[in-house]
């Protein structure tokens, strides 16, 4: 589907007369803009379109909406941290991007946890051992208070005790100092690559509701602690289709140092594996995010190679996996860096869904929709 389309195909694909549209336009359901050929005409946003019709077909029954937001469907809770506007990410009324020139990721945990100062996430006790960050966040959560009952202050130390726990499970060595210059050091990176970590980590805070934000909020509804809302967030992020995506790009990357890119990634689509890395539903002119990483990473000959072709193949352009893949390649990062990055900078926006959902008092408790076999009745 074209990403932009013009008057004639938006009203047949709405079945509607043009006033309807308009008013569509006009009450921000669907995005529009100039048509760079003659800009007297508009262009019409597909993607809303089809968002629109979808929901028309669906119907208003209780039962389709609620399936329908399970997979990238429509708003499913009420949230004020983040939203995704016009292929745009917003945190609490601020451009995202705008605020990756400048924000540090403890910035952006004081804006997005209301804080009137940003939070340290150093450790008051030396940490246990160095067992990985599953371990490290288990071994407070169990024994830790549930967020039931504690105000929002309680809850954000709580918020920043667990990332500090986060951060040397990791593998960080202790420390005051901000988040992308501890990690720079332990990398071993200089100043300017520095916060290029610092850009990476704010545009990583948060993301709507994504899985692992999800997982974060349903434990965070049974009052669970702070640092047991984490560790769900962290087993979620740990899957290849989430914060594992960049990792699965890597392999992509290793074939095609070996058979070039063209043929590796005629091979990979052949095997019926996902392509990570490229195309995100949410943007479909483009991940801001991943763009925004690429204009500060060197993309050598063979990542050009493989992004041209991937794009040629599918249609869709590189997304923040991808960046996160090249920087680790043109920096000669860790492999895990991807998912370092990825956890450190969506903790901070853990925390603050935990905490907002733990304000409103409610249970996530959905329904399934049985399809099995029913026992007969007498």
């Amino acid at each position: 589907m074209d990403s932009w389309i013009g008057r004639a195909a938006a009203l047949e694909r709405l079945g509607v007369r043009a006033q309807t549209l308009y008013a569509y336009v006009s009450r921000g359901w669907i995005g529009a803009r100039p048509d760079p050929a003659d800009p007297r005409r508009s262009l019409y946003a597909a993607a809303d379109i089809e968002r629109l019709t979808a929901r028309r077909r669906r119907g208003r029954k209780a039962g389709a909406i609620a399936a329908s937001a399970i997979s990238w469907g429509e708003p499913a809770l009420p949230t004020r941290i983040s939203t995704i506007d016009r292929e745009r990410l917003v945190y609490r009324g601020e451009d995202a991007l705008a605020l990756s020139e400048r924000a540090t990721l403890e910035d952006v945990a004081a804006l997005l946890w209301e804080l009137p100062a940003p939070p340290h996430f150093a450790e008051s006790a030396p940490s246990p051992g160095d067992d990985g960050p599953f371990a490290a966040l288990a071994a407070i959560a169990q024994h830790s208070l549930p967020s039931l009952g504690r105000s929002t202050a309680q809850l954000g130390a709580d918020g920043a005790a667990a990332i500090a726990r986060l951060v040397t499970g990791l593998g960080l060595p202790p420390g005051d100092a901000p988040m992308h210059v501890r990690l720079a050091e332990h990398w071993r990176l200089d100043p300017l690559h520095a916060d290029l970590l610092r850009r990476t980590m704010v545009l990583m805070a948060d993301h709507e509701l994504n899985a692992s934000t999800f997982a974060v909020r349903v434990a965070a509804s049974t009052g669970a602690s702070i640092a047991a809302c984490l560790l769900a967030g962290l087993a979620t992020l740990s899957g290849p289709r989430h914060g594992g995506a960049a990792a699965s790009l890597a392999l992509l990357v290793g074939q095609a140092e070996q058979q070039g890119a063209g043929p590796a990634l005629s091979r990979w689509l052949a095997s019926g594996q996902a392509l990570q890395g490229f195309g995100h539903v949410l943007y479909p002119q483009g991940d801001p995010r991943g763009l925004a990483l690429l204009d500060h990473v060197p993309l050598d000959p063979l990542m050009i190679a493989l992004c041209d072709a991937s794009v040629e193949a599918t249609g869709r352009p590189p997304n923040i996996d991808f960046a996160l893949c090249a920087m680790t390649r043109a920096l000669a990062l860790p492999a895990d860096a991807p998912f370092i990055l990825f956890a450190l900078g969506r903790s901070v926006g853990w925390v603050a869904h935990a905490i907002e959902q733990v304000t409103t008092g409610s249970l996530i408790r959905p329904r399934g929709r049985y399809e099995g076999e029913l026992p007969g009745i007498a």
